[in-house]
């Protein structure tokens, strides 16, 4: 009797893909804003909008989890996941904000590949979690994971190569140290994606 009245699942799976929408989300509205910056400000606010949902969806899943006894996954994954999750997004934000907040003009052709890259590993976020509902097929998560560990070392190709011409080429001293703000920032996006992936990773092997 008493294991009918305790809270079972809840909602995490569907909590997960709503804040991975979100995820990508602001992924794409950052690629936007790097490649259009005459649009910045519209896509900042998407970017802030985005942040706002999935800080309400990571306040909900940590409350649910608080209220389940009994959750599909361990519990300290689904707060790793969900945390590690809402960092990439506030990583955007960032990263946005910072674009305002130093008043930078022209970005690198690098600093596009970076803001594109961020979009092709929130992507793919998106995916690995949308698939960890059913953890029969695990291949098809692993194969997504080691899709974003592939992009985290593009993202530090990019990344070495955009300071080593930063460091040889930009004579304004601000300009540098703004441009090496944003590599920074950019990479971490791709980091903090790779940390998710190695989250979703360890729950499938712990599965399979």
């Amino acid at each position: 009797m008493l294991n009918k009245l305790m809270p079972r699942e809840g909602r995490f799976f569907d909590l997960f893909n709503a804040h991975a929408a979100q995820i990508v989300e602001g992924g794409r509205a950052l690629a936007q804003l790097f490649a259009n910056f005459d649009a910045s400000a519209m896509h900042a606010e998407h970017i802030d909008a985005a942040e706002r949902n999935a800080d309400k969806i990571t306040h909900d899943t940590i409350t649910l989890l608080h209220r389940t006894f009994i959750t599909p996954i361990d519990r300290d994954q689904i707060h790793q996941l969900i945390t590690n999750m809402d960092d990439v997004l506030d990583l955007i934000q960032d990263t946005a904000e910072s674009i305002v907040l130093y008043d930078i003009r022209r970005v690198s052709p690098e600093a596009q590949q970076l803001a594109q890259i961020c979009q092709m590993t929130c992507d793919r976020v998106k995916i690995a979690v949308g698939l960890l509902a059913d953890l029969r097929h695990p291949e098809a998560i692993l194969k997504t994971c080691e899709e974003i560990d592939r992009l985290e070392s593009d993202a530090d190709r990019v990344m070495r190569s955009a300071m080593s011409r930063l460091f040889r080429e930009e004579s304004d001293v601000k300009q540098l140290i703004k441009l090496r703000t944003i590599y920074e920032l950019l990479e971490l996006i791709t980091d903090r994606c790779e940390d998710v992936a190695n989250i979703v990773e360890g729950i499938v092997l712990e599965h399979s």
